[in-house]
This record gives C-alpha cells, structure tokens and sequence, in this order.
C-alpha cells in the first residue's frame, strides 16, 4: 500500500509545504475519527484534474467501519462522487441527503475541503456506518457537536494546530474528553475523564465547574496554576503538560475551538498516565540501583588490586611477585568493563575505550625491560556486558601473553615493540586481531595443548563464554605473531 507521500509526488501536483500540512493532518486525524464515529479518506486532486485519488484512510475507534478494504492509492474520476467535486471546488463542507449503500450497508457520507491558506489542497471524506443507528446518548452528541467544529476549523485553514506531539503518551478521545466553553466552564465530562479526576480526589461533579479551579485544588501540595497551566486548563493555547498529585498522574492535551475568528471554548483530551510515570520511576531507580551497583564492584575490585599489589610489594621471590602482577592485570581489566557500565544508562559498553584502557593498563604495568606501544585500529562498536566483560580478560590476556614472550628478552636499543590492535565488526560477527612484531611463536607451539595460565583463561573464555573462533598465526609481514579472534556479537 503506497504511502501518502508517495501519492502525492507520484499523482498531484502538491508541493512539500502541502505534504507537510497534509502529514500533520493525518498524524492527528484519529481523533476526528473517533469524535465522528466515522472512517476518514483523505482524497488528493489528481495531476490532470481528472479526478482524486485516496492518499490516506482512518477508521474510528468508536464506531463499525464502513470500509472493509483499505483504498489508500486507488482512483476516482471526476463526476463519480460529486460530493469531493463540490467541498473541492467551492471550498465548503458538503452533505448528502440521502446515504449510499455499500455491501447492505448504508453509509452517510460528508466531504471536508483541506485548506493551506487560501488554496484547498484535498479533501477528506467522512464515511459513518449507519446500520444500527439509534438515538444518539449525551456523549455521541458532545463528540458529534466537536467533530462539527473541529471540520470547520479545517476547513477554515485553522486544525490542525502546529507543534510536536508527545505522541507515546498523547491522550485518545476514548481515554478521557472534556468540552469548556470560552470562559473555562466545564460543559460536558466523558466518563472516562470524570473517573480520571475522581483518582485524583475529586469528589464533586466536573459539569458546571471551572476546571482551572478544579484542577488547582487538586495539584500536589505546592504546586500552583501557573500561566502556562491556566492557558491549556481554559482551552486557550494547544498545548500538553502533566497534572499530578500523591493519587494520580494526568496527561493533558487542549484542542481550542475557533468559529469565525473567536475563541469558542475547547476539548480537553486526557489520560490517566499514573501507571505508566510509576513504572517509568522504577526503571530510573532500577537503573541508578545497577549502576552503583557496577560502581561499587569497580571499587571492591581496585581495592582487590591494590592489596595484591601490597603482598607483592612484600614478596621477595620474582615467580611470586609476577604471579601477583597477573592478577592485578586480571582484576583491573574487570574493574574496566564495571566503572564504564557504572557511567552508562543501559547493560551496554562502547567497547573502545575499554580497549584502549586495556592495552594502556598492560603496557603501564608490564614488568619487562621492554618499553611498548599500543595502539587501535578500525572500531568494536557498542557490546552489551556479557560480551564486554570476557573479551575484556581475553584481551588483556593475550596482550599480555605478546608482552612477556614476544619481547621479554629484548635489551638496549633493541627493548622496544608495538602491539597492535584490530577491529572489525560486520553484520552478527566482531573479528579482533591482536598482532606483534616480536620473536614469534615457538616451535611446535600448540594453543590447544600450550600448559600456559593466561592461554587456558583465554581458551575457556573464548570458546565457552563468547562462543567464538581463537587462531594463533605467525606474522606474514615480518617478525611476530597474530592472533584472530572472532566471536558473534548483536547487532
């Protein structure tokens, strides 16, 4: 089914300001819908002036449909429907006496001229299903009477009001409606919205009351009916904004009505949003919770470091104080991955700079002579903390591994190397190349088989946890070894 843009460069003449008026109409055309009990068509004058074609379609939430099908891109010539013809040509709401009849059932049909300026630029069809017609109840006629005003204003050039919306949270006439008239009154309260007051304490009636001092004697303890307030709880700005107090959360949305100029009063569309502002504070206390959770794992695992330093500080024997250099590497890689979770807002880790803090960390804390250089290329992207975590000690691992056997013996002018650091990251897969330009692998050098600690750490991280590919290769380009990592990772 094509979209309305693509009827309207493909089939009209209309330029990009009447597109835009035109998607503005139809993201808020839901509640006309609604409000009519009646499906909308959104009718385009064809290029030739042959006829419209149907750029868009809405059916009620209230009511029966009286389209089965969806036309959104079909065609209708000229003199076929001369309700469009008429609302097109002379500008102005058409009816028809009579309804048509569609599959057995009859359908009262009304056209609405859309208006940019002084030009009408389509018209929109409104469609109500009358099989089953009865007499209409207080609050048929309430939305009948606001669905009449709202078309006029349409027609006048006047709705849809510019401004964005938040549209996750923007209330639905079924969610809750509220008529004022021009001074505030309250004068008509969908059940719904009368419900919504009462969860807020309102015990009393909203027919007949003023609604900005209503919703004042209600607002939390403290809180005042500033300007901006006032403006949206009288109708006079279209505007949305968030009433609340210990009981309830309400989402307001002001529609003014205009007829000839004046300000005749508006609806108030509103949504009791209590449940979800709740649910939304416990993810924000969920989330500050983790975060100073991965915080304080980050200082317990510093203050781990810092005391095995201490004890090697003590050690007199070299094994026992490189043993202790390992697990200060080991603990200080995971401390890495926490402090960079405890800064984020999600279980997510850009995975740069915890690389680079990595190789930084071993080449501060290497202890051979050898002086050596890190550095990155190509990126790892975003890794969520399962993945970030583990490939943290890999890579701590196997660059560690390059530092004391690639360079350990190296001396004089000769005591230098350079680690290098590899990413590419492709659709499901992350391949890292971890690659030296020291003395290479030993002979008959065997990964699988190497009695090597950090080796066997990395062989049960990669192949158990991450679920990957390890591959230990000599250097093509000269001197050294390379390392291939490839693990599948989300995108």
């Amino acid at each position: 089914m094509p979209s309305l843009s693509d009827v309207v460069r493909n089939h009209t003449t209309l330029d990009q300001a009447d597109l835009d008026r035109l998607q503005l109409l139809v993201s808020d055309w839901q509640m006309l819908a609604d409000l009519s009990f009646a499906d909308l068509v959104l009718w385009l004058p064809d290029t030739e002036g042959l006829g419209f074609w149907a750029g868009a379609q809405m059916r009620p939430t209230t009511g029966p449909t009286a389209y089965l099908d969806d036309i959104v891109g079909s065609f209708i010539p000229r003199d076929r429907r001369p309700l469009l013809d008429q609302a097109y040509d002379g500008g102005r709401i058409c009816r028809e006496g009579d309804p048509e009849w569609r599959d057995d059932v009859p359908v009262r049909v009304e056209t609405i001229p859309v208006r940019r300026g002084s030009r009408v630029i389509a018209v929109i069809a409104r469609n109500t299903n009358l099989l089953g017609v009865r007499t209409p109840s207080r609050l048929e006629i309430a939305y009948l009477q606001s669905a009449t005003d709202l078309a006029r204003m349409i027609t006048d050039g006047i709705f849809p009001y510019g401004g964005e919306r938040l549209l996750s949270t923007t209330p639905r006439v079924g969610d809750g409606c509220i008529r004022v008239d021009r001074h505030g009154m309250v004068t008509f309260a969908s059940p719904n919205a009368l419900s919504a007051y009462r969860r807020m304490g309102l015990v009393t009636d909203l027919v007949g009351s003023r609604l900005k001092d209503v919703s004042g004697e209600l607002l939390h303890s403290g809180h005042k009916v500033d300007d901006v307030l006032a403006s949206v709880l009288t109708g006079r700005a279209a505007k949305e904004l968030e009433i609340e107090n210990p009981e309830a959360t309400l989402f307001l949305r002001a529609i003014p009505l205009r007829a000839d100029g004046e300000h005749v009063g508006a609806l108030i569309l509103l949504r009791d949003v209590t449940e979800l502002r709740s649910r939304e504070r416990e993810l924000v206390t969920k989330e500050a919770t983790i975060r100073e959770i991965h915080h304080r794992v980050k200082n317990n695992l510093q203050t781990v470091a810092a005391l095995l330093r201490m004890q090697a500080r003590r050690i007199t024997v070299p094994e026992g104080q490189a043993a202790l250099a390992e697990a200060v590497r080991r603990v200080g890689s995971i401390a890495i991955v926490h402090e960079t979770l405890s800064e984020s807002f999600d279980e997510h880790v850009d995975f740069d700079d915890v690389a680079d803090r990595v190789a930084a960390m071993v080449a501060d804390v290497s202890t051979v002579a050898t002086q050596i250089a890190t550095r990155r290329t190509g990126s790892f992207g975003v890794l969520d903390s399962e993945v970030a975590t583990p490939l943290a000690m890999v890579l701590t691992e196997l660059m560690q591994n390059s530092v004391e056997h690639a360079f350990g013996a190296r001396t004089g002018e000769d005591a230098t190397g350079t680690i290098t650091l590899e990413a590419q990251r492709s659709v499901g897969r992350l391949r890292v190349v971890i690659a030296d330009d020291g003395r290479g692998l030993p002979e008959g050098f065997d990964s699988e088989t190497s009695g090597n600690l950090g080796l066997s750490i990395v062989r049960t991280l990669v192949l158990g946890e991450l679920d990957g590919v390890l591959d230990f290769q000599p250097r093509t380009d000269g001197p050294g070894t390379t390392v291939v990592l490839d693990i599948p990772v989300k995108d």
